[in-house]
């Protein structure tokens, strides 16, 4: 059984007990979230597709911990002009353990 979400303005595909990170949701480490923007589902009987989400379909997770991605470097160079910048930048992530869907 696997599910594609939408969270974040991207689309996952989760599963039940898979570790997943998303951009920062506004929830505390050991909570658990809904999330209803499932956009598929697959079960065992078959194939939910929605148009453009599931009805009654829903993803329930826990929060496993805030955190910051990568940093990213990014440099702005303009020739004969001795303009030069460079900026880092780290996205707010959340990390979350897919405990159920329910389709």
């Amino acid at each position: 059984m696997y599910a594609i979400i939408q969270t974040g303005g991207k689309q996952y595909r989760v599963e039940p007990n898979k570790i997943l990170s998303v951009e920062k949701l506004d929830a505390e480490p050991g909570t658990e979230i809904e999330i209803s923007e499932v956009l598929m589902v697959r079960t065992d009987a078959g194939l939910k597709v929605g148009a453009p989400y599931v009805d009654g379909a829903k993803v329930v997770a826990e929060v496993v911990k805030q955190t910051k991605a990568p940093k990213i470097i990014g440099f702005k160079y303009k020739p004969k002009k001795n303009e030069r910048k460079r900026w880092g930048h780290r996205q707010q992530m959340t990390i979350l353990r897919v405990k159920s869907i329910e389709a």
